[in-house]
């Protein structure tokens, strides 16, 4: 398998390859036939791909994380460590910046690329104290007045014998009350994946957005085929199951829109991932820049409230 290529790109990467190897040699009638047919060939491919699909392209390696879309649309950012009460945890990256002139607070997962950042990111697998961290600069950004970007990118909380030792659940709880009550905009995208209560606790926004080739779940596909079903393999039948697609979540209400990527997933054309992306955080910002601090309140705690409501049989 070529570098970089999932197994279904199979036959994309055998034609990236073969026209590789004719513009070495410079033949370029076929350089150029070639070219309309990896075109066509992209577009069959991508146009109609599977849940599991989707999950293996939110989790390509090479796929923008935070500090990539932090680097492409902020100017001037300065990144905030620690959580002032027990360590800075690097699995989760907070700071301020400016989006085209306007301050915003951004807060995102971080799961590294080599082996080891992938260590010392812990996998983008938060402790308590990265949601403290979070937290904290979300507070500040409140103080201040700034609207706060949320990107987000976990498989879940780290459910480590030590975190859980710190108040894992107390941080993730706290996260999701404190947040809730910003008086600021507050704008999430899920840009990769957005795993259960780790991915939540940096997600309660008054809009929150997916990009198209990520996911949204309470688990991933194999701890849910794990439990379901005893057999972690069978998590391409759980993808499909758990309606986790960015699609489906639109659908059902739980989002607010789909952000496009370039054709093919964001980690084909990272710069035109991150245009696409700033595009619908700023129009998102501009329709919620008008509210009060209370309305903001009002509408964030409405939204969560109509997710998963159900009218009980009367007994």
């Amino acid at each position: 398998m070529a570098e970089g290529w999932l197994d279904f790109e199979q036959p994309l990467a055998d034609l990236v390859t073969r026209l590789e190897e004719l513009t070495a040699i410079g033949a370029k009638d076929e350089v150029k036939r070639l070219q309309e047919q990896i075109e066509k060939q992209k577009a069959n491919l991508y146009s109609d791909l599977t849940p599991w699909q989707r999950v293996l392209l939110a989790r390509h390696p090479r796929r923008p994380y935070p500090l990539d879309y932090i680097e492409r649309i902020m100017t001037d950012f300065t990144e905030l460590h620690g959580d002032r009460a027990f360590a800075d945890d690097p699995a989760v990256v907070a700071g301020i910046g400016r989006i085209d002139g306007i301050g915003f607070a951004v807060v995102g997962h971080q799961k590294g690329r080599d082996t080891r950042e992938k260590l010392r990111r812990n996998f983008g697998m938060p402790h308590p104290e990265g949601y403290r961290k979070a937290l904290r600069v979300m507070e500040i950004a409140a103080r201040f007045g700034l609207p706060v970007l949320s990107l987000v990118d976990t498989p879940g909380a780290y459910p480590g014998v030590g975190a859980e030792e710190r108040g894992q659940g107390e941080a993730i709880a706290r996260n999701l009350r404190e947040m809730a009550m910003l008086e600021v905009p507050t704008v999430v995208v899920v840009t990769g994946e957005g795993g259960s209560g780790g991915a939540l606790a940096v997600a309660v926004g008054n809009r929150v957005l997916m990009q198209e080739n990520s996911v949204y779940s309470v688990i991933t596909p194999e701890g849910c085929a794990s439990i379901l079903w005893h057999d972690g393999s069978r998590g391409e039948e759980a993808a499909k199951a758990m309606r986790m697609t960015a699609r489906e979540l639109k659908d059902f209400g739980i989002i607010d829109d789909v952000v496009a990527e370039p054709l093919g997933g964001a980690h084909h054309d990272w710069d035109e991932a991150a245009r696409l992306l700033k595009e619908a955080v700023m129009t998102n910002y501009q329709a919620l820049a008008g509210q009060t601090g209370s309305e903001l309140v009002a509408e964030r705690v409405a939204r969560f409230d109509a997710i998963g409501a159900y009218a009980s049989e009367p007994a």
